[in-house]
Formats: C-alpha cells, structure tokens, sequence
C-alpha cells in the first residue's frame, strides 16, 4: 500500500476519525498551521477524583483523530497535550477516597494544594494525575502531560489572564445572560485564591489595572484586598480558562461530553473576544454505569481502568470504546467478554481487507495507537475468549492456570504460555472474571424428560468416538441430534440452550463441538452424568 493510496482512502472514509480529520483540514487546507507549528490536540481532566474509562476514553478518541488526521495529510507535524485542571477548587469530597474529614477540611482549595488523601503523594492531584498518566503510558500513547497550575504558578498564562482582564465587561456580556439571578450577581471570570486561607474564591471581582494585572475583592474575612491576579494568585472560571486554554495554547482540536455542549457553546465565544478561534471537535456521548446512570469520578460508579484490565484486555477496552461515540454506552462487567473476542475477530480480518475496508475496521485504527506499522494485523487467537469462560465455569471457581493450560493442550497446538503469550493473559482474565462474576450465579438445571433423553443419545454417540475427534465432527454430531423429531426441540436454539442450561449452569454458551474438544469427551460425558443425576 502506498502513502497516496491511503491518503486516497482516506479522504472518502466514513469512518469517525476520518470524519473529525477532514474538519481540520477545512481549517488548514494544507495540513499545516500557518505559524509551522505542529497542529494541537488537547484533552481536559479534572483531578477532583480517580480516573476512570471515560477520562481514558477521552485521550483514546482523541488520538484516534490525530493518527487519521496524520494520515490524510501525509504525515503533518501534530502535538497531543493531556491538560489536568488540578488549579480548581475542591467542590465536594469525592466518595470513594479515605480521610474525607481531612478533605473536608480542604473544600475550596486548589486541588494541587490539597495533601494526598492516599498519604503516597505530594497532593491529591498529583496522586490523581498519576493515576492517569500510569494507564496512558501503560497503553503506549503518545502525550505530552500539562498541569494547570505549573502553568499558572509559573507565570505561563499571564499574558492570556491580562486579555481576560482587558475583556472582562465583554465576557461578563456573554455569560451573565446564561446564569441564574443568584448566580449572576456574584459571578466574576476571576478566582481569587485568597491571600489568607488559600481558597479560591467565588466573589466578585473589581479590575483596578488590566496591564498590570491588579484586581481586588473581598477576603473571607471581611477585608478588601488587591492583590496581582498572576503568578498562581487567581484562577479563571471554568468557561472562561477552557478559552483561555485554548487561545494560550493555541488549541486546534478538542472533544468533550454532551454534558459540556452549553460550555462549549459559551467558551468558543470567549475565545473569539480573547483573539482566537474554538477548536474543532466533537461532542460525544456519555458512558453508563449498569443502571443506566452517568459514570462520575466522584462516586466512582461504572468500571475503573483497572477493573477492565482485571477481566479484559487493554486492546479490549480500545475496541468497545471506538465505535459510535455519538450514542451512548453502558459500561459494566458484563460487556468485556464480547468485546475481547469482537477484537481479535475484527483483528484476524484486517490483513485481508482492502484498504478502505482496513479504515472502517476498529484494530486498523487502534494498532495505529499502540503499533504504527500494524505488525499484529491479522493475528488471531486459537481460542475464544468466551470458550475460555465456559471452560473455567466446569472447571469451578478454584480453577487455576495451570489446569485451563492442561485442557487447551486437547485443543491448542504447541500450547503453552510462552507459545501464546496473548491467550496466557485471557487465561489469567477468564479465571478472574468467572471468579466474580460467573460462579457465584451458575446454577445447573435438571433437565425435562425430552431433553434428559437427547443427552442420553449424545453420551452414547461421544462413548464410540476417539479422543482426537475434531470440533467440526462434534459439532455436526451435536446439530444432529438436535433435529431428531423424538427429542421435540422446536429449534436447534432449544438444544443448544438446553446443553448449556444443563452442562455449564448458564444461559448462553459456545460452540459445542469446539467445547467438546477442548475439554475432552471423557470429561463431557462426565457432565453428562451429572446432569442426569439431578
């Protein structure tokens, strides 16, 4: 493939990245800025709490664009910056953190100013962004991280606070008609960080000199102060310094949440009073928690990073974000084992694909991330993640490794961990998940008189096979017992779920013949017993 067969593709792919790519080169028709500086990309996180999926999520989509926009240009010099707003004010203490009365205590101080409620850090952002910056390089991203108030402290947003204050009636005009009347008549664009608690503060705020950078206001204790709002002594409203961020940093592209469209609205223009231009972007929806509510970082609702990488892989956690960021997702346990086996079978198929089919298929985007050169395009692996599960599930919740690989020895090749180093990390995920998650609800039901005598007709056909029989021989065994008129299935769908219901204790399963053989027929036939035992 060459660079203008995929710049070609690239132009007509409706794949999303694609999509985002084209708006900035509708910015820059020739792919370069015209100062000849790399085009930027940012992402925002707030530190007041641990992050989760959707923080990820945001630097995972992010980049997605970067690498298509890359592509579509030829290479075009980019920056990705993951900003952390760790100058903000504690608003509330977070749910799932220790020592809340000490946080308490803090409610309003700069987060990066807050002692690490962990007691492993310097400060609760610091611990926080951390946390984020661990998982990010874990997935090999490329970023530059960017803290708020290094920024602020060292002088960097002066100039851009000065224009804040040179604006300040004009960006007063945009936000006081969006507020309520309580709200309006304190609001002010600046935060002072008090002089004298060190919280910053939501009161009014007079400018006395624009250039020099002077305002003053009222101290929590009563008296008037006027102080410089530079050199980490203020902070700007929320809105506010996400425009001033992006005219500071010269922001060329940022996605958000559909919760901070009105935000979006009123920043972009801000941004345009303070000289520049809003970013390009898009506004994607939210992630869900299993009830259907918002994941938040401070209640810690929806899966954390860690737990998916506690039952899925992290190129797992890559494909179930990619696709639709438009709609909606639920985020919780139960999708992981689907995702996984979707991304190995969409990464089996890569090679093979043309390339405008290769741009539409998540992995092509994904390994862009991880593996520029695409190297694991069309990799797959020998046994399927939800395989894996059913095996563990007979096996119990004592399972360990060891015993899975002595099973995949019926069905894998040359099977060991060093052999299949991918398939030893989904053998360690699978006795995880099924420990939490499979175990404590199978429950094994007895089965009707018809389909009691249906597993009777199968142990009698697996007593006359050889070990060695293949899962497609088994399988066509088992489909054909299922279309017998004496067992009375109205479906082979009532078979099938009749040998899961009875053998594995669950709803759903896999392929028979393909469990058949990898657990073995003698084994099989075991279960069988068992079933008609009850």
């Amino acid at each position: 493939m060459t660079d203008d067969a995929l710049i070609e593709a690239a132009r007509t792919s409706k794949a999303w990245p694609f999509e985002e790519a084209r708006k900035l080169l509708k910015r820059y028709p020739d792919g370069r800025r015209p100062d000849g500086k790399p085009v930027l990309f940012e992402t925002g996180y707030g530190p007041s709490g641990l992050p989760h999926i959707g923080t990820f999520q945001e630097v995972l989509r992010t980049t997605f664009v970067r690498r298509a926009f890359e592509a579509l240009t030829g290479g075009a010099p980019t920056r990705l910056v993951a900003f952390s707003d760790d100058m903000d004010g504690l608003r509330k203490v977070p749910d799932n953190v220790p020592n809340k009365e000490m946080l308490t205590r803090n409610l309003g101080m700069p987060l990066s100013r807050i002692p690490d409620p962990f007691g492993s850090n310097a400060s609760f952002a610091f611990h926080n962004n951390g946390k984020l910056r661990e998982f990010l390089d874990r997935f090999g991203f490329d970023y530059e991280f960017v803290s708020s108030s290094e920024l602020y402290n060292a002088g960097k947003f002066d100039d851009a606070l000065r224009g804040v204050l040179r604006n300040y009636q004009a960006i007063l005009d945009i936000m006081l008609p969006t507020l309520r009347a309580e709200r309006a008549a304190t609001y002010s664009p600046v935060l002072p960080v008090s002089p004298s608690s060190g919280r910053v503060l939501q009161v009014p705020v007079e400018v006395v000199d624009a250039d020099a950078g002077t305002i003053r206001f009222t101290d929590e204790d009563g008296r008037q102060v006027e102080q410089s709002a530079l050199g980490g002594r203020s902070k700007l409203q929320w809105k506010v310094d996400w425009a001033m961020r992006w005219v500071a940093l010269g922001v060329d592209y940022e996605m958000y949440g559909k919760d901070l469209t009105d935000s979006g609205i009123q920043s972009g223009k801000i941004a345009q009073v303070l000289g520049g231009r809003k970013p390009e972007g898009l506004v994607y929806e939210l992630f869900l928690d299993a009830n259907g509510e918002k994941i938040s970082k401070s209640k810690g609702n929806g899966l954390t990073i860690e737990e998916w990488l506690t039952y899925g892989s992290e190129e797992s956690l890559g494909f179930y974000i990619f696709p639709n960021p438009k709609s909606a997702k639920s985020l919780h346990a139960g999708v992981i084992p689907r995702a996984v086996d979707d991304y190995w079978q969409f990464r089996g198929a890569l090679a093979e694909q043309a390339i405008d089919k290769q741009l539409g298929n998540p992995v092509w985007h994904l390994l862009g991330v991880t593996d520029p050169q695409r190297t694991g395009a069309g990799d797959t692996l020998p046994v399927t993640f939800a395989l894996l599960l059913n095996l563990v599930g007979v096996l119990g919740a004592g399972a360990t490794a060891d015993q899975v690989w002595s099973y995949l020895g019926n069905y894998v090749p040359d099977a060991s961990p060093a052999a299949h180093p991918e398939l030893d990390i989904l053998v360690g995920r699978a006795l995880a998940y099924n420990r939490d998650f499979v175990a404590p609800g199978l429950v094994h039901a007895k089965p009707s008189p018809s389909e009691a005598a249906a597993l009777r007709a199968l142990d009698e056909q697996l007593a006359v096979l050889a070990p060695d029989t293949s899962a497609e021989d088994l399988q066509t065994m088992v489909y054909e017992i299922g279309k017998r008129e004496e067992f009375g299935f109205a479906s082979l769908r009532d078979w099938f779920q009749a040998l899961y219901r009875t053998l594995l204790g669950s709803e759903q399963g896999p392929r028979m013949g393909s469990f058949i053989a990898l657990y073995g027929i003698t084994n099989t036939r075991r279960l069988i017993a068992e079933a008609l035992e009850r």
